[in-house]
């Protein structure tokens, strides 16, 4: 079960002098230089004068995931999640030099923004295959990280069933700025013409009321369809549920059995005639997914920008939540990954991971907060879950204290701490963890599990030994937990326990900063075709710096 979430809003934008002086400052500041002093303090609290959106914006607010004492709790359950769109937007929040939201970080959607080079499946019947690995910590010398990640089958644009798409455009005033609609339409137009004749196209817009643009229109008629794109003009109030009600009904009526029928949101999120409630919108994408018809949703703009509604609305129509900041970024999505944005594979599915407190005493999950799932609700066909895509990769990292570690952060219970039962379990001491899933076939029915252990001797005895995509995922899983504050990143290592991988040599007793992100990622910048892993190194970079003009700016601030 998902927790209950909060709508959070971020402060006013800071005064102009105010941002100046942070752009002077970051300009004068190096860049990565080698030895270069990591930031000692986590991300400081920004005061209202300082904070980075506009208070319209909304973001769900959720706890990061506990450390868990395995001999209390070792079962860990959540559903997968494969939506990208908070890396996408923290990326918008960077480049406009500014640090984003806590709650606009979503680690788990960042770690998954990025391609790895995972196997697929064999030929076993299963639609995605299963990797796992165990590393040494980083930022912690006494813990292990466990990945646990699926690789989706791989289809061909040529093998994709036919697609009944139906684009659902808001075009209310508020999308009128030039990263709102004009950047939508060169959206759907770079997707128009990834379309095969087979395919069929529908276009619904609503502001204060909602309208078929184009009937559904075989994707070889191409010029009709981006015309129709190119008339498209903003204007109104947003009457986004009736307009999500009508193109549910174009795309049942257009519906291919058989065949890829998908909704695509194209919206700020800014609901504000007809049903507007939160809850409310949920439980009529819920009961629409039931008709086999899929949601995903395509953030733009910033400003009023509903990031809680663009990415749940998702998670309830059994589709993705990607924010589209920039034309590349449209591509990214709509072409590049166009079979595994509209092909699902798998339904809901979940993943089980449950600990032997003989090998290992803590563990925490990192990211996943609002996909976490009831113990129960695992084998439960009727809870709902993630949906992979062809070709998608879908990656998970736990923190783990072995059993024996020293630097335990929860003491153990006075009265029964389950000694008992690690006492049952001393003989599978070569397991760390027995991994489950569960999934559903592309049409739904019947779930099927897979079952198999995690043995010790997969652990590696430095993160030299690891391959460029852990490491990699690791440094963006260090970023993403920075730009939330940083709390769990710990004390760094004592010296150079890793002379290949050594990032805190000479800085024994210190936090893990951007810069032992910078550099762990740069050294798995290997393969890199369109360049996003750069990317990533020029964000780490930016807000380096900006972290540190708020820490000045903090520090004046608290002086006044």
């Amino acid at each position: 079960m998902r927790t209950e979430p909060q709508t959070v809003s971020a402060g006013p934008a800071a005064e102009a002098p105010r941002k100046l002086l942070r752009e002077q400052r970051a300009l004068a500041m190096d860049g990565f230089q080698a030895g270069a002093a990591a930031p000692l303090h986590p991300l400081p609290e920004q005061p209202d004068d300082q904070a980075v959106a506009s208070d319209n914006e909304r973001y769900q607010h959720l706890d990061q995931n506990p450390v868990q004492r395995v001999a209390e709790h070792p079962v860990s359950t959540f559903s997968i999640d494969v939506d990208t769109g908070a890396y996408a937007n923290v990326r918008r929040f960077l480049n406009a030099g500014q640090l984003p939201p806590r709650d606009a970080v979503r680690v788990e959607e960042m770690i998954n923004y990025f391609s790895y080079g995972y196997a697929p499946p064999a030929d076993n019947g299963h639609p995605f295959a299963v990797h796992t690995e165990v590393v040494p910590t980083p930022w912690n010398t006494h813990t292990h990280l466990l990945r646990v990640a699926l690789k989706g089958r791989e289809l061909s644009k040529a093998a994709l069933p036919p697609a009944n798409l139906v684009f659902l455009i808001d075009v209310s005033g508020s999308m009128s700025d030039a990263n709102k609609l004009p950047l939508l339409k060169s959206a759907f137009k770079a997707l128009t013409r990834e379309l095969r004749p087979r395919d069929r196209v529908s276009l619904v817009v609503y502001a204060g009321a909602s309208g078929v643009v184009l009937e559904p229109t075989a994707g070889d008629q191409q010029e009709r369809i981006l015309t129709a794109l190119e008339r498209l003009s903003a204007g109104g109030s947003t009457h986004g549920a009736a307009g999500i009600e009508l193109a549910y009904a174009l795309a049942q009526r257009a519906f291919i059995a058989g065949g890829i029928n998908r909704v695509l949101l194209a919206t700020d999120g800014d609901f504000n005639v007809g049903i507007t409630h939160f809850e409310r919108l949920k439980d009529l994408i819920e009961e629409k997914r039931k008709t086999g018809i899929a949601l995903s949703t395509l953030g733009f703009g910033t400003g009023n920008f509903n990031e809680r509604m663009m990415e749940q609305l998702a998670d309830a129509g059994n589709g993705n939540y990607s924010y589209i900041d920039t034309l590349n970024e449209a591509r990214k999505v709509l072409v590049e990954e166009f079979t595994s944005t509209m092909a699902t594979i798998a339904r809901d599915v979940k993943i089980q991971v449950e600990f032997n407190p003989a090998s290992v005493a803590e563990y925490r999950l990192i990211g996943y907060e609002n996909r976490a799932l009831r113990r129960e609700d695992f084998n439960n066909d009727q809870v709902d879950a993630g949906e992979i895509g062809a070709g998608h990769s879908v990656t998970a990292l736990y923190e783990i204290r072995l059993a024996g570690a020293p630097g335990s952060l929860i003491e153990p219970l006075r009265y029964g701490d389950g000694e008992a039962e690690v006492g049952k379990v001393a003989s599978r001491t070569m397991e760390l963890a027995h991994l489950r899933l569960r999934y559903k076939g592309p049409d739904g029915g019947h779930s099927q599990r897979i079952d198999f252990p995690i043995l010790r001797d997969t652990i590696k005895s430095s993160l030299a030994q690891a391959g460029d995509d852990l490491r990699f995922a690791i440094s963006v899983a260090a970023f993403g937990q920075l730009l939330k504050g940083g709390s769990h990143l710990g004390d760094g290592r004592d010296g150079c326990a890793d002379d290949k991988m050594a990032v805190h040599c000479g800085k024994a007793a210190t936090a893990f900063g951007f810069n032992d992100v910078a550099q762990l990622a740069r050294g798995a910048v290997t393969t890199d075709r369109y360049g996003y892993r750069a990317e990533f190194l020029e964000l780490v970079a930016t807000a380096r710096r900006l972290s540190a003009a708020t820490h000045d700016d903090h520090a004046a601030w608290r002086e006044e």
